[in-house]
């Protein structure tokens, strides 16, 4: 699927009905939302989150990605105005748009957001080392692994590793 097929649009409420729908698993909810997140997935939880997203140097912006005219995608940036810092957050692709292309055009169309903003020179973010298929996605955008932490998160009676990732601003000449 290509950047020209997507839309890329601020997160609607209308947009609230069918996400938790994605994550019918308590892992499937933790690799998306992380250790913070509780299963199930609720509106409490979402109006928390867009809560964030007010105000002029708001905590979170929140994306959807829009493909023939129903909910793909969605990702979410945490901001770090002071630092210049933004934190790619909460990626999931719909799963009836799995497998069909569609994460990588969404990413660099969220990253192009993101770089637009000239308050922000680094993006980063953090992915479950098992999570193979998204790696792939952020190393064909330019991230660079910055480090492994070990055993950071347990999910029942499993512990996970969490690599870390960033793009600079000036990273993007190098990939675009």
């Amino acid at each position: 699927m290509s950047e020209a097929e997507l839309q890329l649009e601020n997160f609607a409420e209308d947009h609230a009905r069918d996400l938790p729908s994605w994550f019918p698993t308590l892992q499937a909810l933790i690799q998306w939302g992380g250790p913070d997140v509780r299963f199930p997935l609720d509106k409490r939880q979402i109006e928390a989150m867009v809560a964030e997203t007010a105000g002029s140097e708001p905590k979170r912006w929140i994306f959807s990605c829009v493909a023939r005219g129903a909910l793909a995608g969605h990702a979410q940036v945490a901001l770090d105005w002071r630092n210049g810092v933004a934190r790619l957050a909460r990626i999931a692709v719909n799963p009836l748009f799995r497998g069909q292309g569609l994460a990588r055009p969404f990413l660099r169309l969220v990253v192009q957001r993101v770089f637009a903003a000239p308050a922000f020179e680094r993006l980063e973010l953090n992915v479950y080392t098992f999570n193979s298929a998204a790696i792939r996605t952020y190393l064909s955008l330019g991230f660079i692994e910055e480090g492994v932490r070990r055993s950071s998160v347990k999910v029942g009676d499993e512990r996970w590793d969490t690599a870390m990732y960033g793009l600079l601003r000036g990273d993007l000449a190098e990939i675009q």
